[in-house]
């Protein structure tokens, strides 16, 4: 990839990360505080989630584990 590094769980925490730093310039109304609340939960799901399926003892959880990742990122 012409030297450059990819590394998907330091990208989604990465991308985590960001969302937590953009949420410090939070809306002012209570749909916006609601659904930047939702973002947060559902980014950090997703580098969670991809963290535990690296660890999973069978093909079937790791599977089932990224499903869930790929789940939050789309809601995200």
């Amino acid at each position: 990839m012409n030297g450059i590094k990819f590394d998907l769980t330091e990208r989604l925490e990465d991308f985590a990360a960001a969302i937590i730093i953009l949420y410090d310039k939070k809306p002012l109304s209570y749909a916006g505080d609601y659904l930047a609340k939702q973002l947060i939960r559902s980014s950090c799901s997703s580098a969670l989630n991809y963290g535990e399926a690296l660890g999973a003892g069978t093909d079937k959880d790791k599977i089932n584990k990224l499903r869930i990742s790929l789940k939050e990122l789309r809601e995200s």
